[in-house]
Parts: C-alpha cells; sequence; structure tokens
C-alpha cells in the first residue's frame, strides 16, 4: 500500500507538492464536485487528472494510467489521488489542457504564481476553463468532429489550433471583425430583450458576412475557435459566477494569503471581455480576439436562450445557430 500523504510528503529527498498549492487543488476539485451540472451538463464526467508544473518537477495527479517516466509519491487523500511525479517537460508558465500522459485529456499548469493567474482565486478559475476544456475534448465525438473541420493540413500535433493560416493582416477583415466587436460591447448593455433580439439579428447577418468573406476554411476555424476558446472563457466566468453565489468555501481555502472573493474574481473576468472586445486587434492579437467573441456570445445566450448549454454539444463548432435558435425564442 503507498504511504498516505498529509500537508506534504514524508520523505525529505523526495518532491513534495506545496501545502499552498494542495488546498488550491483541493478546492478546485471539490468546487467542481459541488457546482456538477449547475456549472454545465456533465461537469462531473469525464477525465479531472492535472499535471502541475513547477521549477525542477512536475506532478501528476487524478491520472487513470501513468507513464512509466513517473514515480509514486503516495495516495493524498485531500487529493482523491495517488500522486506522481517526473523531471519538468513542460513549461512553468503553461495553462493548456491536450491529452499530455497515456492519451488522457489533463490539465497542464503551472503555480499560481507563474501563471497569468497569479493568485488562488483566479487560479481556481482557470482551473475551471481548463477543465471545461477536458469536458469538450472527452466526448466521444470530439476527435472525429475536429477532423471533419479540415483544417490540421498534415499537422497532427494540435498547433495548427493555434497556428493556423487566418487573414488575420487583411485590412478590410480587420475592420469587418472591428465592427462586430463593436456591436457585441453593444449587445452586452443593451438592458431590454427586444432591443437585444433586434441587434442581435443585425449581427448575426453581419457576422455571416463576415465568415463569407474571410473564405470556407478559415470560417470553419474561426467558428471552432468561439465554440471551444470562446465558450470556455465564458464558462470561466460562469463558473466563479456560481460559486460566488451558491458554493461555502472551505475554511483552509479563505485562510490562504492571497484569498479573494469569488464575485470580485467574476466581475474582473466579465470586464475583461470587454475590455479586450474594445482592445484587442485582430492582426496584433491574432485568435486571442476569438476568445472575448465567444465569451460575449455566450453571455448574450444567457439572456436570451437560458437552457442554451443543453443544445451546446448538438450545435457543434457552431455558436451561431445557438443564437439563431435564440432569435425566436421567448
Amino acid at each position: 500500500m503507498p504511504p498516505l500523504l498529509g500537508s506534504t510528503v514524508a520523505w525529505s529527498d523526495t518532491p513534495a507538492i506545496n501545502p499552498v498549492d494542495r488546498i488550491r487543488l483541493a478546492e478546485s476539485f471539490r468546487l467542481n464536485r459541488v457546482m456538477g451540472d449547475r456549472c454545465w451538463p456533465g461537469w462531473t464526467v469525464g477525465p479531472d487528472a492535472v499535471i502541475l508544473v513547477y521549477d525542477a518537477v512536475e506532478f501528476l495527479i487524478r491520472h487513470p494510467e501513468p507513464s512509466s517516466d513517473f514515480q509514486l509519491i503516495g495516495y493524498d487523500a485531500d487529493l482523491g489521488s495517488n500522486i506522481y511525479w517526473r523531471p519538468r517537460t513542460f513549461a512553468t508558465d503553461l495553462q493548456a489542457t491536450f491529452p499530455a500522459v497515456g492519451g488522457v485529456v489533463s490539465v497542464v499548469i503551472g503555480r499560481a504564481e507563474a501563471t497569468a493567474a497569479k493568485t488562488s482565486t483566479p487560479w481556481v478559475a482557470t482551473l475551471a476553463h481548463e477543465h471545461f476544456h477536458q469536458w469538450q475534448m472527452s466526448q466521444s465525438w470530439y476527435n472525429n468532429a475536429v477532423d471533419s473541420l479540415d483544417l490540421k493540413g498534415g499537422d497532427n500535433t494540435g498547433m495548427w489550433m493555434l497556428n493556423y493560416n487566418f487573414p488575420y493582416d487583411s485590412t478590410r477583415i480587420i475592420s469587418k471583425f472591428s465592427a462586430l466587436q463593436q456591436q457585441l460591447i453593444e449587445m452586452l448593455d443593451t438592458k431590454k430583450p427586444e432591443s437585444l433580439r433586434a441587434r442581435l439579428q443585425t449581427y448575426l447577418a453581419d457576422r455571416a458576412q463576415f465568415l463569407n468573406d474571410i473564405g470556407a476554411g478559415p470560417a470553419r476555424y474561426f467558428s471552432f475557435q468561439i465554440w471551444q476558446e470562446g465558450i470556455a472563457r465564458y464558462v470561466e466566468i460562469r463558473a466563479a459566477q456560481l460559486v460566488a453565489k451558491r458554493v461555502k468555501l472551505s475554511n483552509a481555502f479563505r485562510s490562504l494569503t492571497d484569498y479573494e472573493p469569488f464575485d470580485s474574481v467574476a466581475q474582473r473576468l466579465r470586464e475583461a471581455v470587454l475590455n479586450e472586445l474594445s482592445t484587442l486587434k485582430l492582426n496584433s492579437d491574432r485568435r486571442v480576439c476569438f476568445y472575448a467573441c465567444g465569451a460575449a456570445e455566450g453571455m448574450i445566450l444567457d439572456r436570451l436562450l437560458p437552457n442554451w448549454p443543453v443544445l451546446y454539444a448538438q450545435q457543434r463548432f457552431h455558436v451561431e445557430r445557438l443564437l439563431e435558435i435564440a432569435l425566436t425564442s421567448q
């Protein structure tokens, strides 16, 4: 039987997860369990493996089949998992989700201090974003559906998702995309549902024209990025809002020196979407622009089609179809 871990590993010559990181991870796993389908349909179904990256080593947690390059440390009751380690292979500031070990879709993430999150509460919110990617990528149809987009261009490493040849530098496309960003800002600021629907109808027509202008391949890439990354950004906000309203945090997490309430983080994440819509430029910020657009579309769907998450997988890679349904929903 492997040794049972307390706050750290008992052996001085064995790498150990920092106690603060254990609290952060334990809170993330607990929140996923408590939020359940209120956060997203099927939220607790599927993989939740995490690779936590330190300067010299990385730890594997909640992975069903660790590869032989990982060494067992022991079982951690707070994390509900055997803990494994190996010398570091990933960047310490990484925040990503992919089949990193043995084909299992895993979150690969550095410590809060090394990532864009910086502190505990935003870091846990980021884990919700990445856990949503785990949900997406673990769907039985996902890989075949992605292949059917015909966007890889012979690249089977997954890097095409970052490096696809999109017309980012076209002056005409930049202008049309900026107009869509402005429309999203105006819709998010629209109070009355009937006025929002009217603006949405115009937006969808302009969005469809934008897709036609950029060409078939780039249009599929844009729709995929909105569906995958944009809605993941939306879910990050949704999770933070849900925790703020309905979940009691553990004493251990609230006692962390860098703790802040989830309602503050949720508000800041929402404000970041609005800021990015007004400041990010297609030619300089590239695909990152699509995150805020997708998040905004998710927030608009909340207003007009509250049950849209149950339809999301049916309209795979096409959030605009959900927006079209929202137009006629009352």
